[in-house]
């Protein structure tokens, strides 16, 4: 069946990805066809949804299920070419009446005007709770994002309206699969249990999106910001997490993971008012840096080893050591070549000046930046100028000292 979305797509590598549709849209969708089979009585097997990207989505219903007072009936995500966790999960939602005194009694209704019904909208089974402070819901409320909510609700009023229904809707969204999903997203690190948050800013999935990465990345920093922790811990990947946990002393659960997002990982900070980021990083990201790359992905830019021969050089080293260094293919036997020449510290102090200079560059000074490096073979490289403070500075933060600054 066509859904819309056959002529949406992006080119990425050389290749046409095609669109999807985000759990957002399958809640709204959901939503306005269990309202409309409650209120009409009638069987569906598709509803229309506009999207916030301007794309009318066509959805079928699944599993529709009906008693007296409610309807329940699912859409199945379709993340299009993109490498979603959520793609191919039904996402519920149980339309049901309910006397309106009853919300005014609990101080749950939503206020409209008086001609229009007034709706409760919640998470039921596989949609996380909110646990922490710091995200777009208060704590203990389902894990439903702004635009999807708004979404939800504007398609249960207009279908409401449709039938002239004035009364109380209860809109109970679930995801069956949305606990064991949960386990391998963010969701977790954020304090959002039990399941998955319903997201889409679009209702659109953009496949292979940097836009989605970055976004996580920034609730992720605001949470923690929303805490109380004005000097942020950052690694790109497993490799720094690791290391922090096995090398350091310093909180390493409460790190933040920027992939490959470095500049942008800066600029959010800026922006949120962060006062310092500590990055932990391996030398095979991390040596980009030194050249001024603020994005660390291969696909961007490499230069690890023409970086490491010019800081050899600067260090002292030989014509020789440069070349060996040039036809080395990972950072690790780079490393074993420097040593080999009994330059490493010295190369390595050269490449700390560097990322320390670029990271102030970036953030034209108006925070406190600083870079632990390691390998998994040399150990501790070394870190840059501001990186002591900064460690100190987080370690202080950790055992609840209010004023750090």
């Amino acid at each position: 069946m066509k859904n819309g979305l056959e002529d949406q797509y992006v080119i990425k590598n050389n290749k046409r990805l095609r669109y999807g549709y985000t759990t957002g849209s399958c809640a709204a969708g959901a939503a306005r066809g269990a309202v409309r089979m409650l209120l009409s009585g009638e069987t569906l097997s598709e509803v229309e949804l506009d999207t916030p990207k301007g794309i009318t989505l066509t959805l079928q219903l699944h599993d529709i299920t009906r008693g007296e007072t409610y309807v329940s009936c699912a859409v199945q995500k379709d993340a299009g070419d993109d490498p979603d966790t959520t793609n191919g999960i039904l996402v519920y939602v149980k339309a049901e009446k309910f006397s309106v005194s009853a919300a005014e009694q609990a101080g749950q209704e939503r206020k409209t005007e008086r001609s229009r019904p007034q709706i409760i909208l919640d998470g039921g089974i596989g949609v996380g709770r909110v646990t922490k402070p710091g995200l777009s819901q208060n704590v203990g409320e389902a894990a439903i994002n702004p635009v999807p909510r708004a979404m939800i609700l504007r398609e249960a009023e207009e279908a409401a309206q449709e039938y002239d229904y004035e009364g109380g809707l209860k809109l109970t969204v679930s995801v069956p699969q949305g606990e064991e999903i949960a386990k391998k997203t963010f969701n977790p690190r954020l304090g959002i249990l039990g399941g998955i948050s319903i997201l889409g800013t679009s209702g659109i999935v953009e496949p292979m999106s940097e836009k989605a990465l970055i976004e996580s990345i920034h609730v992720e920093m605001k949470q923690h910001f929303c805490q109380g922790e004005n000097y942020i811990l950052v690694t790109p990947g497993n490799y720094g997490a690791d290391y922090l946990r096995e090398h350091m002393s310093i909180p390493f659960e409460n790190n933040i993971k920027c992939s490959n997002y470095v500049g942008e990982t800066i600029d959010m900070a800026i922006d949120m008012g962060v006062k310092g980021i500590l990055f932990v990083a391996h030398i095979g990201k991390f040596v980009k840096v030194a050249a001024g790359i603020m994005n660390t992905h291969s696909h961007c830019a490499d230069g690890r080893m023409e970086v490491l021969c010019a800081s050899a050089i600067r260090a002292g080293g030989s014509l020789e050591c440069a070349r060996e260094i040039l036809e080395a293919g990972t950072t690790d036997e780079a490393l074993a070549v420097l040593d080999s020449y009994g330059i490493l510290k010295e190369t390595m102090a050269v490449v700390m000046e560097k990322i320390q200079f670029y990271l102030d560059h970036r953030s034209y000074e108006q925070i406190l930046l600083g870079a632990v490096v390691f390998s998994n073979v040399y150990g501790l490289l070394g870190q840059t100028r501001d990186a002591e403070e900064l460690i100190h500075k987080i370690q202080e933060q950790a055992v609840g000292v209010d004023d750090i600054s």
